[in-house]
């Protein structure tokens, strides 16, 4: 039986062979990350960028080192629309075909809004709900080329949930979800569905950054298994979300997993 506290890594079943996938923010040691290697261990040739050149080079050379399949890669900074466009075309003419998008950037930040400045909340909502549209659209549009296929979002609890210091985020947030619900109906007809996971907490390095360790804590002991979530099992549901597995669903947003939200 698999302990819930200590999860065991999964097992690859090769079911994204041949798929031709875009993950966006995938440097560092967080869910972007986690799930390119997942995607790699089920089959999939994988295209992946991010915002910060020095990380986007290591991932890559990370993943490569794997042996596990084909892995391209370009610096893209989803607040620009002409990145995030060329990013699309690269990913196309590195690869020849598309099947499924990833759209993962964000950014958080803890700040109370009677003293955040413009600046912060633009440059949150900027990042995480503006980008996850200029990504969306354009995998739509690259998708429709490619005869259909799939988008995941990056949401999190946070775009149900009330927590001090985070009304940006969580604004950001709830956008996607809500970006994500709008733009699956508009593109049914097209063979393409998106849907998106809402993490509840996973643990990487990148969160002592934007969240106070006291925070991290306290969020921690509210968990349902008292621990964050391994970057990887956020990685599990994106990759069920992406595969024929999840066939019935569209514009949906899974939870995982503190069941507060």
């Amino acid at each position: 039986m698999n302990d819930l506290s200590n999860p065991t890594y999964p097992i690859a079943s090769n079911l994204f062979k041949e798929k031709k996938v875009v993950i966006t923010a995938s440097a560092g040691a967080g869910i972007g990350f986690a799930t390119a290697k997942r995607f790699l261990e089920e089959g999939a040739e994988i295209f992946i960028s991010d915002a910060n050149e020095q990380r986007l080079q290591k991932a890559h050379d990370e993943l490569t080192d794997l042996n596990l399949g084909k892995v391209h890669s370009c610096v893209c900074d989803v607040t620009s629309t002409s990145n995030v466009d060329q990013m699309m075309e690269e990913a196309m003419s590195s690869m020849s075909n598309l099947d499924v998008v990833v759209n993962n950037a964000g950014l958080g930040g803890e700040d109370l809004v009677s003293e955040m400045s413009d600046e912060t909340w633009n440059k949150i909502i900027d990042i995480t709900l503006n980008g996850a549209m200029r990504v969306t659209r354009a995998g739509i549009n690259k998708l429709k080329e490619c005869d259909g296929g799939v988008i995941v979002n990056n949401a999190s609890v946070l775009g149900w949930r009330a927590q001090a210091g985070q009304a940006h985020y969580a604004a950001a947030k709830a956008g996607v979800m809500a970006l994500t619900r709008c733009a699956a109906l508009e593109v049914v007809d097209d063979n393409i569905r998106i849907n998106a996971v809402a993490p509840s907490l996973a643990i990487n390095p990148h969160l002592a950054k934007t969240s106070s360790v006291e925070l991290i804590d306290s969020l921690t002991q509210k968990e349902a298994f008292s621990r964050g979530a391994h970057p990887w099992e956020i990685a599990n549901i994106i990759l069920f979300l992406a595969s024929n597995l999840s066939s019935y669903m569209t514009g949906e947003t899974i939870s995982a997993s503190s069941q507060r939200a």
